[in-house]
């Protein structure tokens, strides 16, 4: 088909999305996008999975329209909750915290806004873009790809936790393999082998929603509490809007080539089917990272150069991830497994006839992305000024309000009791892994690859034995690549030490028993999960233990290596006398920039005392939540924590207090009783005074 054809399609394309009723619906799907990607624990699964029955009674280019209106932006608003909170709204966002959420807390909100919703747009048109000419070209190149090299694919996302835990690779390394292990949980697809335990709700694997918003939304919560200041913390005063904007709509131009750079990269990997949204953003942060001049030093700090290349790549990857869906039926993520169902419902069927015969249904998706992106930002650009001001909201009323909506989110992993169960969980694992050090997004991007790399290596093994590992050249290639990128860091850090001189220390080999602390004995206890791990596996069906073995051998001996240079090597460190202007340190200033992957937290003043006193208090309130939520139900459970919580924050406003309480009381009644349709879990009440459940609304009990 020539150029000519294709553009002439394309201008077709835009002029039945133009159609005033197909862009009342596709606006409309922006709208309902943005609200979702903005609260945690919801996001574009959730959205289509509500909307898709709308669409039987609509016509293909609308209902497909209001889909990806949805889907295009959901990936724009959780900047909000990422850069205000550090709570990913969608698993995409979590890279904008590393920087976003630093630059909340000096007061720049508004900049980092600007810098997002204005990278965003570019990379959702530039995804498009790319789309739109390239669908017909790639249809070679993605059936060339086997199961080894969508292996290599997730094992360099993993890698890359090494790269960016500047502070302790090993670390990193070992975090993913953490969430590699969880994921495993759960019933084995090839054998039926029941994995950890026998569990019903387990029998599917452990759903992401809990888990996510346990390791990252109750721990940030959790100091906010603690410091009892708003999230900006002491640079509130300060907090930019319509200024802040602008000079983050100014930092973008600046740096336009890492936009570009970090677009194309999240629309080349979003046109691999399974590498998504859980490792594409973190791709660009280290790919700008590495490039991006004295990056080292500022990333993980309050970088808006982090902001732009997260959110450049994780909008662009959308229209990368509708390439396999049109052209092979192969959902690039798990939405466009939703996409998929709507292609079905309307007669649609992926592959070439996408390419040909329903060209113009193919370009107008195009359109719809384009738009969707165009329309998403213009919306949350105009309301920028009232979103950085949540920033100044007290303590007293937010992390109440955000517990809630966390605890009623989880709630959807799989709507039984035990999404409750693994919140608390690992919320108090990631609160532990936060205090020590332990970066915890290379947990969850192991635990949302898991499913992937088992299946990827189960074939790969199966079919190839252990020649795919030297026998296909875009495998080798990767394990080269990820290969530098892990000892990369340490190759420049020897170097580094090797120029210094006579100006550094040297490491000192040696028993050192001021590291027998707290951080060796959670280290000790991982070595003993993966230990114990390593045991029960082995009795396993080669296809239920394989990555469960090849996970715990390499923990162990990750583990093991950070044990022995802990207790029996102390590294070299500058000299004291070598000072800068400001009269620090060079060991000084190498603690400050120590990026370890993860967010810090400074209590200042607060003695270990008190921050360990509140924080016991925190996880107490939040048992408490959850024995109400048994007693009582899960949503009247939910109004009395709201009330207690802000009278134990300080709020001594009681009409502020029952006035919050009702407020978001009533959303989440509206949303997940009325518009979800939640069937909430069984209370003892329900169960002792069962005469209750036919006169009272069953949500309530």
């Amino acid at each position: 088909m020539g150029e000519v054809s294709l553009l002439n399609e394309a201008v077709q394309a835009l002029g039945i999305i133009a159609d005033p009723m197909r862009m009342t619906f596709l606006l409309l799907g922006v709208v309902i996008g943005l609200v979702l990607g903005a609260l945690p624990g919801l996001g574009g699964l959730v959205g289509l999975s509500l909307l898709l029955p709308f669409t039987f009674d609509m016509d293909r280019y609308t209902a497909l329209a209001f889909l990806l209106g949805l889907q295009s932006v959901t990936v724009t608003s959780d900047t909000i909750p990422a850069v205000l909170f550090g709570v990913p709204g969608t698993v995409g966002s979590a890279a904008t915290i590393l920087d976003g959420y630093p630059m909340a807390r000096r007061g720049e909100a508004g900049r980092a806004f600007g810098a997002a919703f204005t990278a965003s747009v570019i990379g959702g048109l530039w995804g498009a873009l790319l789309l739109g000419v390239s669908i017909p070209i790639l249809r070679p190149m993605m059936l060339s790809i086997g199961s080894p090299e969508l292996l290599m694919f997730c094992v360099f996302g993993l890698s890359l936790a090494a790269v960016l835990s500047t502070g302790s690779p090993l670390k990193g390394l070992t975090a993913a393999c953490i969430g590699l292990l969880v994921a495993t949980a759960g019933e084995d697809s090839q054998t039926g082998t029941l994995r950890w335990s026998d569990s019903l709700y387990l029998w599917t694997g452990l759903p992401v929603v809990p888990l996510a918003l346990g390791l990252f939304a109750i721990p940030e919560i959790a100091d906010l509490a603690i410091q009892r200041k708003s999230v900006a913390g002491d640079g509130a005063g300060n907090v930019e809007t319509r200024t802040g904007q602008t000079r983050g709509v100014r930092d973008v131009f600046r740096h336009w080539f890492l936009v570009l750079r970090c677009a194309s990269i999240g629309a080349g990997l979003g046109a691999v089917p399974g590498i998504g949204a859980s490792v594409v953003d973190w791709i660009a942060y280290g790919h700008a990272k590495s490039t991006e001049k004295d990056a080292e030093k500022t990333f993980g700090t309050g970088d808006v150069r982090g902001v732009i290349a997260s959110e450049s790549a994780n909008n662009a990857k959308e229209g990368g991830a509708l390439v396999p869906t049109i052209a092979f039926g192969v959902p690039g993520s798990a939405s466009m497994a939703l996409i998929l169902g709507a292609f079905l419902i309307h007669g649609l069927v992926p592959g070439p006839d996408m390419l040909t015969t329903h060209l113009d249904i193919t370009y107008t998706m195009v359109w719809s992305v384009a738009l969707a992106n165009i329309f998403g930002a213009g919306i949350c650009f105009a309301f920028a000024k009232q979103l950085a001001k949540v920033a100044l909201l007290r303590i007293s009323i937010l992390a109440p309000v955000v517990i809630v909506v966390v605890f009623v989110g989880a709630y959807q992993g799989s709507q039984q009791w035990g999404d409750l169960y693994f919140l608390l969980i690992f919320g108090m694992l990631g609160f532990i892994m936060k205090r020590l050090r332990w970066p915890r997004p290379p947990l969850i991007l192991g635990f949302v690859l898991g499913a992937l790399v088992e299946r990827y290596m189960f074939i790969s093994v199966e079919r190839y034995g252990t020649a795919w590992l030297w026998e296909r050249p875009v495998v080798v290639v990767m394990i080269a690549i990820t290969v530098f990128g892990i000892l990369g860091p340490l190759v420049r850090k020897l170097r580094a030490h090797y120029k210094s001189g006579a100006a550094s220390e040297k490491g000192a080999i040696g028993f050192q028993p001021q590291n027998l602390n707290a951080d060796l004995l959670f280290t000790l206890a991982l070595l003993g999960v993966f230990i114990a791990a390593l045991v029960i596996s082995s009795g396993w069906a080669f296809g239920a233990k394989l990555v469960p073995q090849v996970v715990g051998w390499t923990a162990v001996a990750l583990l093991t290596l950070y044990v022995v240079l802990t207790l029996f090597y102390r590294a070299g460190a500058r000299r004291a006398a070598m000072r800068d202007g400001s009269g620090q340190t060079a060991e000084q200033r190498a603690g400050q920039s120590d990026v370890h992957f993860d967010i810090v937290v400074d209590f200042g003043d607060l003695s270990p005392q008190v921050i360990l006193w509140r924080a016991v208090t925190y996880f107490a309130w939040l048992l408490l939540a959850f024995g109400l939520a048994a007693v009582i139900g899960l949503l009247p459970a939910m109004f009395f924590v709201l009330v207690g919580f802000m009278w134990f924050l300080g709020e001594r406003s009681w009409a502020r207090t029952f006035a919050v309480a009702i407020a978001v009381w009533v959303f989440c009644y509206v949303l997940f009783h009325q518009v979800l349709f939640v069937p909430w879990p069984q209370s003892l009440i329900g169960d002792w005074f069962p005469v209750l459940r036919t006169n009272i609304p069953t949500n309530l009990f």
